[in-house]
Parts: structure tokens; sequence; C-alpha cells
């Protein structure tokens, strides 16, 4: 009997061991499966950003010698000041200008070259600043006055056909410089110009087109000689840069939309 006592208990242990052991295996597996799924498991990817969107728009100057730059480098006319400073308010904005423009043109000549080279009508932005040598050449106002309306359309016509990607800018008044001081009246050409505005304003106006008045910083041409580029006639690189200030606010909505 008492070999039977000590043999249960024998067994007893050995189960009780086994239990121990099997238990420790295990704990042991899971652990070893947990490092190794850890060590494998990759770091998420971080969250990919946005890249910030480039935008590409055309713009076309048309005019006479105050939209060429007579006598200023290339970079100091207005409509090189104005696409640089577009491009440089409005964020990854690009702007790629084109100009029909020439010293002594009238509208006859306007119209004439734009026959000629034949733009594109996708542009999103056109400026038109015309008529000085209309009034320097004493043509008759009429001519003016039916061929500012027909370059109007033709501006809204390479504005993709909306007349709201375009701007008019005023005739700079050159009664206020050393050359037209010289000239026999001054202050008819004052008048003249004034009349010349009056007009493309109203017409402007009436026909819901932009119309942007830069001919006050032109009279100031005698006060502030800096105005007046070195030829004693023709705008500066400064005055140009205070046509752009006027312009730009209109410019930048239309590019923007």
């Amino acid at each position: 009997m008492a070999n039977f006592s000590i043999h249960i208990k024998t067994a007893l242990h050995l189960f009780i061991l086994m239990v121990v052991v099997f238990f420790f295996n295990q704990c042991s597996s899971e652990n070893t499966n947990f490092v190794s799924i850890a060590k494998i498991s990759p770091a998420p990817s971080p969250e990919p950003q946005p890249q910030p969107i480039s935008k590409k728009v055309s713009y076309i100057a048309l005019g006479d010698s105050y939209t060429i730059g007579q006598s200023v480098c290339v970079t100091c006319r207005f409509p090189e000041q104005l696409k640089k400073k577009l491009e440089s308010t409005i964020p990854n904005l690009s702007v790629d200008l084109k100009i029909i423009a020439q010293t002594g043109w009238t509208t006859s000549n306007l119209i004439q070259a734009i026959k000629e080279q034949q733009p594109t009508s996708d542009y999103k932005l056109v400026t038109l600043l015309i008529g000085v040598n209309n009034q320097y050449q004493n043509k008759e106002f009429s001519i003016y006055g039916s061929e500012f309306p027909q370059l109007v359309q033709t501006a809204i016509t390479l504005a993709k056909g909306n007349k709201n990607n375009v701007i008019v800018v005023s005739i700079p008044d050159y009664a206020y410089t050393p050359f037209g001081q010289r000239s026999a009246n001054p202050t008819q050409i004052s008048t003249e110009i004034d009349r010349y505005n009056a007009f493309a304003k109203s017409y402007c106006d009436s026909n819901g087109i932009a119309f942007i008045n830069i001919t006050d910083i032109t009279r100031q041409g005698l006060t502030d000689p800096n105005l007046v580029a070195t030829d004693g006639l023709h705008p500066s690189e400064k005055a140009y840069s205070l046509f752009v200030d006027r312009i730009v606010p209109k410019a930048s909505e239309m590019v923007q939309k």
C-alpha cells in the first residue's frame, strides 16, 4: 500500500511538472511571436502632402510708345513691370507676355498691326493704351471716335470674348514734360488729351470695361523730373511703376478668376 502511494505522488509530481513546462513553452512562444511581428511591421507611411498648383496665364499689351516703353529699359516698361508684379504677388503664377506696340502708332496703325500679326484669342489679360499719336499728328478726332471702339472690341475678342479681362489705360499728358513745354501751346495739348480720355472713359463706362486713369501721374512731370525718361518726353521707369500700382489690383483680380 505504501508503494502504491509513492507511485501516486510521483505521477502527480510529474503531471504538475509537465503542466508547468507546457505553460512556460506557450508563454515563450507567444512572446517570441510578438517580438517577431513587432520587428517586421513597417512604420506607417507619411500622409502625402498636396503639391502647389502652378498656373500660367497669357497677357497681351496693345498700344504705342507708352506700351513699348520708348527710352526706358525692356524690363522697365509698364507691361513688363505688371507681369513681374503679378508673378511676385500671386503664388505659383507665371505670366506669358506678348506686346503689339510701336512708337508713333495711331489707332489706325495698331488696327493694321493686329491684323498682320493675327494674335490668338485666348488671352487672360489684355491692356490697351492708344491715342496720343492721333492727337500729336493732328488727326481728325472722328478717326479716334470710330477706331477706339473697334480696338476695344478687338481686345475683347483677344480676351476669349470676355470684356472682364480687358483694361483700358488713359493717355499720358506729354505737356508736362520738357518736350511738351517747348511746344507752341502746352495748355492746348492737355485740353485735347482730356478730350480723348473723356471719350475713352465714357465708352468704357457705358460698356462695362475697366478704365484706369494714370494721366494725373504724368502731370507731375514738371515738379518731379524723375517721372520723365531721359528723352524728355516719355514716362520713366518710376512713372511706369506708379502706373502699375494702379493697374495691378484689377489685373490681379482678372488673372485669378
